[in-house]
């Protein structure tokens, strides 16, 4: 995969996986179901998973497997199935570390001004994907990619809209944001996953609103360069972000559908002026 260009003249990228590592088995097996369903499809496809959720709603909330254990089944998948991998990183420490095991670093939403955090990952030379902030105007995701490009040695960066907080418990998508961080010349991608969540709904947990992904990702196939999606095979058992999972037996007609709308918009985004690098 070209990190510069991740997506093709005929297809988007694509980012998929579980919210964190529930087992090594269960890592090993959606991995492979992914990949298949790419792969018939023509999709590039990065793998993601976290070792680690360090931003849960309860102390009781699950955050995944000890970082060491992670990093070594994350670098199994890549081996393995020949695909690359990325995860998120939460403190600088982390940085180093974790790029030696993997393809991709993300910053998680909340962290994407965390300037420390950003020079880190870039040192690393690894690709970046960096989510906009649910607090953050589109249009000052530059100053996260600027910090990110300035490192030394610093690799691509990808820019992910993931929700803006309305009120309390609730996010909303402004499509005007795609416009507006595709000025930032940088690979803009939709996470249509948790950009459904409703933060600490359930009172010890967040909540989502599944059935609500797949208008929210066509429409923003008609926008972005790539999508994330948080994919498990039993959402109403998955050990974090269930509610807001998306069903791996749905998947496959939810790319089918994807395509067929990039591929008809893809002309007009990359025209459209609103979108130009300023």
């Amino acid at each position: 995969m070209d990190f510069k260009r991740p997506f093709t003249d005929q297809s988007f990228f694509l980012i998929a996986g579980p919210c964190v590592i529930e087992s090594r088995e269960h890592t090993h097996f959606l991995a492979a179901k992914l990949l298949e369903l790419a792969q018939a499809r023509g999709i590039p496809f990065i793998f993601k998973a976290s070792f680690d959720k360090a931003n849960r709603t309860s102390l009781a909330s699950y955050r995944g497997i000890c970082m060491e254990e992670g990093l070594e089944i994350l670098a199994e998948v890549r081996e393995r199935l020949g695909i690359p991998v990325l995860t998120d990183v939460h403190e600088s420490a982390q940085c180093a570390e974790v790029a030696k095991f993997v393809d991709v670093l993300q910053i998680p939403a909340f962290l994407c001004r965390q300037t420390d955090l950003l020079l880190a990952a870039a040192a690393t030379g690894r690709p970046v994907n960096v989510k906009k902030g649910q607090f953050l105007a589109p249009w000052d995701m530059k100053n996260a990619v600027e910090k990110l490009r300035s490192a030394e040695g610093a690799g691509p960066v990808w820019v992910t809209e993931r929700g803006s907080s309305f009120g309390y418990g609730q996010l909303v998508v402004d499509f005007q944001s795609f416009p507006h961080l595709r000025r930032t010349g940088a690979p803009v991608i939709f996470d249509a996953t948790h950009s459904v969540q409703k933060p600490g709904a359930l009172g010890h947990a967040t909540g989502g609103a599944r059935d609500m992904i797949p208008a929210l990702a066509r429409a923003a196939a008609t926008a972005v360069d790539g999508f994330f999606f948080e994919v498990h095979d039993c959402p109403e058992k998955a050990l974090s972000d269930g509610p807001n999972a998306f069903r791996l037996t749905e998947f496959g007609d939810m790319l089918d559908q994807l395509l067929d709308i990039w591929r008809a918009s893809r002309k007009a985004a990359l025209w459209d002026p609103a979108g130009r690098t300023l």
